[in-house]
C-alpha cells in the first residue's frame, strides 16, 4: 500500500528563497488581526464566486435559485445542503 502525504511547506515553496519567506513570514506577524481576518473574508468571496462562474457554466439554463442551492451543495455538502435547504429542483 502506498502511503499518501501532505508536501511540507518547504516543499510547496521551493522557488521562494528563505531570505524572501523570512521576509513574508515577517509581515505576517506584523500584520494586524483585523487586517488578516479581511483578507480571509476576501478570498472566501472571491472562492464563492468562482464557483458561482463554475456551476453557471456547468449549468447555463439554471435559475438563481438553483445556482444558489448547488453553490450550498459545494460549501455544505450535499447531505447538509439539503437539510438547510430542501432537495435541489433540477431539470
Amino acid at each position: 500500500m502506498i502511503e499518501k502525504r501532505l508536501p511540507t511547506w518547504r516543499e510547496m515553496n521551493m522557488d521562494t528563497s528563505p531570505e524572501a519567506e523570512a521576509v513574508l513570514f515577517a509581515l505576517w506577524r506584523e500584520t494586524p488581526g483585523w487586517r488578516k481576518l479581511e483578507m480571509a473574508a476576501q478570498l472566501n468571496k472571491m472562492a464563492r464566486q468562482l464557483a458561482l462562474a463554475g456551476l453557471k457554466r456547468r449549468h447555463p439554463d439554471a435559475s438563481p435559485e438553483e445556482l444558489r442551492r448547488r453553490l450550498a451543495d459545494l460549501l455544505l455538502g450535499p447531505e447538509l445542503a439539503e437539510k438547510a435547504y430542501g432537495p435541489l429542483q433540477s431539470d
